[in-house]
Parts: structure tokens; C-alpha cells; sequence
């Protein structure tokens, strides 16, 4: 019997994935790709669309014809800050431009300028201003003003997952989680397009929900399709569907992401230029965000303490957290930064200048690297915890979940909530998958477990 499944095409910038979730969303099938980069007209690096798109159509055909999975609905879960420009025919004028293209400053300094200045626009829009072509309202506006012979047959611009839904259905769609995060193009105080985009003639469609749905027709065969949803929205979906209390969710790794969706007071000046912004839910919910680069810093510094103590680069996973250390470490160092005798600005600078001798072993380094990450990793959490805060739950996902010392601290500050790890695989698929499950008959999440089943021991 066809086992009945929702698809996902969940798109990294280095890994494609499709993946497919049975009607109680178990991972029922999962495969990956790689595909090599090609070169944009400048010479500058980006996706292989063509490709992406082939290996989507052709991945789809395949399953539909083998027979042995039923799929119900498909929907698409990518990366942020990427635009397809579309002329009248539907077809692609230019490459997907990566966001780390650079770009004329002055394209930015002058829509900040017309429109109150760089913080009173940052703050309406919700987006830090990140430069390069990272804040994808400056994609449009940079194509209009260096890409003329490109401009003047530009028809209509997606988001990077309604491109992939418009290739299988051929709606011109937008939704809240694409146009919402650090894009210049929402405006959160009247949540709606900011004025800029109509001004410039910068058209795009009014947003429909995430739970929209279109048919696509594989190898003859209707299919309901979703009109995609950006990864970092996705990823909270699972939680906010079954989380019982009020919650934040500090998704940690190379970044580590602070995330609030019960946070609906305006960003401040302060929380901008402490590397936050807001994004919108499905449902147009605020959500409230900071990031760290914590999964970097905790790289580059275990590297440099097991060359200096010649231990194998996985030994700190061994440290325990004991709460003795923990209080002799501030007593001997209070509140000094060991591991950031420069900032976190010029991080890499100052660990060339850590001195190892003030530690006893490996362990003691180790695990006041932890207090200091964890120290950093509070004011991070902090900035996104509002004044009237209902939030019951911290939830940690990804690497640091696994970190006793880290999970461990992070309770021990935090006493008014309840810390739990959760080790949700493939969140943001997940995510893409529940969205469209609402218009699909036969599917439920039941219960999906949010907590993880592994305990922290905190020694004494």
C-alpha cells in the first residue's frame, strides 16, 4: 500500500534536500545534493538555479512514477535574502544573486536618507542594516539602478520560495515569512509594504497565508503545492503548533539565533545595534530575534586549547559541569573576559592573545570558555525578552543542547524559566510540512515531542 506523504524541498546554500513526512510527520525518505556554483554576469559566485530547478522537477517524477509514496502536498523551505527577478513570460531575467554580493553603498545611504535615516528606517523595517545585498529590498533596488536593460523587462519579483512554487504552479505569490525578515521591504509599525517599494516601482504581490495551497500536475498526477516559506519561520512552526506555555527558542550552532515570537513591542536602536531584527510567523506574528556567533567562537577557541594541551579535538566533550568549579572560576576571575580580551569585534585578534597559564588543566580552560559563551549567550537571549514577558520556556536546539556546562548554566541564570533541550531533526522541513497540512486531508501532528528524552546532570 502507498505510504501517503507530504513533500519538502528544503534548500541550504550548501545542501538541497527533499524529504518526505507521513500523514503523523515521521521522516519516511530523505536525500541530498550538492550542486557546484555557477557565475553570475559579474563573475560573482551563486546557485545553479537551472540545475536546482531540474533536479526538483526530475526528483518529483521519479517518486511519483516508482509509486511506492502517495504524495499529497509539496512545499519548499529555503534560505533568505534572494530574489527572482521574472519578465512577462515567466521566465528568469537574471541568476539568483548571492547575498554576499557586493554592491554600490550609496544605493542604501540614499533610501535611508529619504526615509528619516539609517535608524529610524532600520527600526520601521525591522532590519539591521547588513550590507551587501543581504537586506533583498536593496536586490530590487540595486537592479534598477545598474541593471537597467534587466529593469525595464522585469514583470514580477518572488522571494526565493515562491520562485520554486511558481516553477511547479505557476502562481505569482508572496507570503509574511519572506517579505518579513531583514528584507527593507515591511513596514512593522503599519504591517504592510513600506511606501519605498511603490514609490520605485518595486511591485510585489500581497502576501497570502502559508497555509495557501495550488495545484501542480506531476507526470499527470494533482498535487497541492505550497507557496514556500523562509527557513528560519519554518523552524519555529513546530514549536509554536505544540508548545503548551509561552516560549523563546535559542537554535544554536555556527549562530546561535534567539528567538521570541511573544515579543511584540517595536525593536529599539539598542536591540539594531546589537544584531537584532524582527521577522513574521505565518500567521504575521512578530517574532523577536538576536543572533551570536557562538558555534564560531566555541570552535576557534576549543582548537586553540587542544593544541596547547595536545588533546584530540573532540576531548571537551568529556567536561562536566560541577558547580564548585564554577564558583572557584569566578572567584579567581570575576568578571573578566579570558577568552575576548578584545570584544567580540575582534575576536580573532584577541584569542592570539589568550594567556593558558592562568588555568590549572584543560578542564578549568574549558569550562570558563563555557561561562564566558554562556555569560555572552544570556545578553544575546536578554535583548529579546520583553519588558512585560510572559515566556515560560527556554527551549535549546542543535549543537549546544548537547553541552552540559552550557544547558547547565543557561538553568541555573535563568530561575524564573524552564530550560529544556529539544532535538527536533530537520526543523525548518518540518515546518513547511505542518504549514501546508492544514488544507490536507488525512494528516495530523498529534503530539509531536518538543522536549528532549536526554537528561542533565548537574554535579554539586
Amino acid at each position: 500500500m502507498e505510504t501517503k506523504v507530504i513533500a519538502i524541498f528544503d534548500i541550504g546554500k550548501t545542501n538541497k534536500k527533499i524529504l518526505l513526512f507521513d500523514r503523523v510527520f515521521h521522516l519516511v525518505y530523505q536525500y541530498e545534493e550538492k550542486f557546484p556554483t555557477v557565475l553570475d554576469e559579474d563573475g560573482f559566485e551563486c546557485d545553479d538555479i537551472q540545475l536546482i530547478k531540474n533536479w526538483m522537477v526530475n526528483t518529483l517524477n521519479a517518486l511519483v512514477e516508482d509509486g511506492k509514496f502517495d504524495i499529497q502536498a509539496i512545499n519548499f523551505s529555503t534560505y533568505g535574502a534572494s530574489l527572482a527577478f521574472l519578465d512577462k513570460e515567466g521566465k528568469l531575467l537574471a541568476p539568483i544573486y548571492n547575498y554576499l554580493k557586493e554592491v554600490n553603498p550609496e544605493i542604501q545611504e540614499a533610501l535611508f536618507q529619504e526615509y528619516g535615516g539609517v535608524d529610524e528606517f532600520c527600526r520601521q523595517t525591522a532590519s539591521p542594516a547588513l550590507g551587501l545585498l543581504l537586506n533583498s529590498g536593496i536586490q530590487a533596488l540595486w537592479l534598477k539602478k545598474e541593471k537597467k536593460e534587466i529593469w525595464e523587462k522585469l514583470a514580477n519579483t518572488l522571494h526565493f520560495p515562491q520562485y520554486l512554487s511558481f516553477v511547479l504552479t505557476g502562481q505569482i505569490t508572496s507570503e509574511p515569512s519572506s517579505v518579513g525578515c531583514h528584507t527593507f521591504m515591511w513596514d512593522f509599525d503599519k504591517m504592510q509594504y513600506h511606501s519605498w517599494l511603490k514609490k520605485e516601482g518595486v511591485k510585489l504581490p500581497e502576501p497570502v497565508n502559508n497555509n495557501q495551497v495550488y495545484p501542480a500536475f506531476i507526470k499527470g498526477k494533482e498535487i497541492k503545492t505550497g507557496v514556500g516559506i523562509h527557513d528560519s519561520s519554518a523552524s519555529l512552526v513546530p514549536y509554536l503548533q505544540n508548545s503548551k506555555e509561552d516560549f523563546i527558542l535559542v537554535s544554536t550552532g555556527t549562530w546561535c539565533i534567539s528567538m521570541n515570537p511573544f515579543n511584540n513591542e517595536p525593536l529599539t536602536n539598542k536591540q539594531l545595534k546589537n544584531d537584532c531584527l524582527c521577522f513574521l510567523t505565518p500567521e504575521k506574528q512578530q517574532v523577536k530575534s538576536s543572533r551570536l556567533f557562538m558555534g564560531h567562537f566555541h570552535e576557534a577557541c576549543v582548537a586553540r586549547l587542544n593544541h596547547h594541551y595536545r588533546v584530540g579535538e573532540k576531548y571537551f566533550q568529556n567536561s562536566n559541569y560541577c558547580a564548585e568549579l564554577e564558583k572557584s572560576l569566578n572567584l579567581k576571575f570575576e568578571n573578566t573576559l579570558l577568552f575576548f580580551p578584545l570584544g567580540i569585534e575582534k575576536f580573532n585578534e584577541g584569542l592570539e592573545k589568550v594567556d593558558f597559564s592562568v588555568f590549572a588543566d584543560y578542564d578549568e580552560a574549558y569550562a570558563r570558555l563555557v561561562i564566558e559563551l554562556t555569560q555572552l549567550c544570556i545578553c544575546s537571549i536578554e535583548l529579546v525578552i520583553s519588558q512585560k514577558d510572559t515566556t515560560k520556556i527556554i527551549y535549546v536546539s542543535g549543537g549546544f543542547s548537547r553541552n552540559k556546562i552550557f544547558v547547565s548554566l543557561l538553568t541555573n541564570y535563568f530561575t524564573d524559566k524552564k530550560v529544556c533541550t529539544s532535538e527536533i531533526d530537520n526543523a525548518s522541513a518540518l515546518g513547511a510540512a505542518l504549514v501546508v497540512s492544514e488544507n490536507i486531508v488525512g494528516f495530523t501532528t498529534g503530539k509531536i515531542e518538543l522536549e528532549s528524552n536526554k537528561n542533565i546532570t548537574i554535579s554539586k
